[in-house]
């Protein structure tokens, strides 16, 4: 039974994740942080890594802490189930995000799913505004239904 609650633990972590990230990426990103997040919507190429690159490390540092203090009782300790959840939304982020949408590696290019192509069409929206007010579509998970509607049938 305890592997059920880890497993439960792990995954409502990483569905968390989309809310947290959506927030950090709304009131951080496009906020007091900008200065960071703008070679991210405005090309400023210094190379493949970009300022926004830094980011990872605001997601990946709980994760490897929480990961790093629930390592000797791994099937007791939920620490180390929240942080695997924090590292599974990390992983999809960068899949979808880095891989997927923006093609840093030339993988999965040729996606004719709905839901798949719903995500581009969301982050190509959000791309769009070049300032970092008047944004739209922060998450990247979770899909406004009118984007999803556009590719259904």
């Amino acid at each position: 039974m305890i592997w059920v609650k880890n497993i439960i633990v792990l995954l409502l972590t990483a569905a968390f994740m989309e809310f947290v990230a959506w927030f950090t990426h709304k009131y951080v990103m496009h906020g007091f942080l900008w200065f960071l997040h703008k070679d991210h919507h405005v090309k400023t190429s210094k190379g493949f890594f970009e300022d926004n690159d830094f980011f990872f490390l605001l997601f990946a540092i709980p994760g490897i802490l929480l990961i790093y203090l629930g390592k000797d009782n791994p099937i007791a300790d939920t620490r180390l189930w929240i942080g695997a959840g924090i590292t599974l939304y990390g992983f999809l982020y960068f899949s979808i995000h880095d891989i997927f949408i923006h093609q840093r590696m030339k993988w999965l290019t040729r996606s004719n799913h709905p839901y798949l192509k719903a995500i581009r069409k969301a982050h190509k929206v959000h791309h769009k505004h070049l300032g970092k007010e008047d944004g739209e579509c922060f998450g990247m998970l979770v899909v406004p239904k009118k984007f999803l509607k556009e590719y259904e049938g």
